[in-house]
């Protein structure tokens, strides 16, 4: 599914089923397909375009463990808890990344998106918004979220400003809210996007990603 036909689908048409299913979104820069075991040998050139698994206060599998990763992402969404995906940079078709929607809760209309994590060479560029943006579209244009959240270790400052530039807001902090695989105690931030935020939200992703440079 495209932005455009998600756009086109528009607030008063059903909403699609609950938890949200594998569906592909593709933007101008990126397509975000479901995860697949197919996909581990490019998601392994990804993580370690940067070394991000190095970073102390994020949370993404070293190369050794994306196998045992990917089952178990595979195995929340069977059971529904959460949607991964894998970021596809269009114009080499080189796997750059991957996001997901999780904490999915169907009764309240609320998801997250998180686990999110770019290869260096793609960071501060327009690709994130682009993801953001289509993700977006189709929890409030296909899935009716009342409302999606991000969260983030409160030490990962670029992460937090990245999340506030897309137009979201801080709702607070959970103190010593999860144990990071190092042992230490995570302070998570809290942002969220409302439904009725979103058409403005939309319009200013929309021009911040004109104004960034292509992936």
């Amino acid at each position: 599914m495209s932005l455009d036909s998600a756009r086109t689908a528009g607030a008063a048409a059903p909403a699609a089923p609950w938890p949200p299913q594998a569906v592909t979104l593709q933007g101008e820069f990126v397509q975000l397909e479901p995860l697949s075991t197919a996909h581990a040998s490019g998601l392994r050139d990804a993580i370690t375009d940067g070394a991000l698994h190095t970073l102390w206060y994020t949370i993404v599998p070293p190369p050794e463990s994306l196998d045992a990763w990917i089952t178990t992402s595979l195995k929340a969404r069977e059971a529904g808890a959460a949607m991964p995906f894998v970021v596809r940079r269009l114009r080499d078709a080189r796997i750059v990344g991957s996001t997901r929607y999780m904490n999915i809760e169907p009764a309240q209309r609320r998801l997250e998106i998180g686990t999110t994590f770019y290869s260096a060479s793609v960071q501060r560029s327009a690709l994130n918004t682009e993801c953001k943006r289509l993700l977006l579209a189709h929890a409030f244009e296909a899935l009716h979220c009342l409302a999606v959240e991000f969260r983030t270790h409160w030490f990962n400052h670029r992460s937090r400003e990245a999340i506030a530039r897309l137009g979201a807001k801080q709702d607070g902090v959970l103190r010593q809210h999860q144990r990071l695989p190092d042992g230490s105690l995570r302070d998570t931030v809290v942002f969220s996007i409302i439904d009725s935020e979103w058409p403005a939200v939309r319009r200013h992703l929309q021009v911040r990603q004109a104004r960034l440079p292509a992936p």
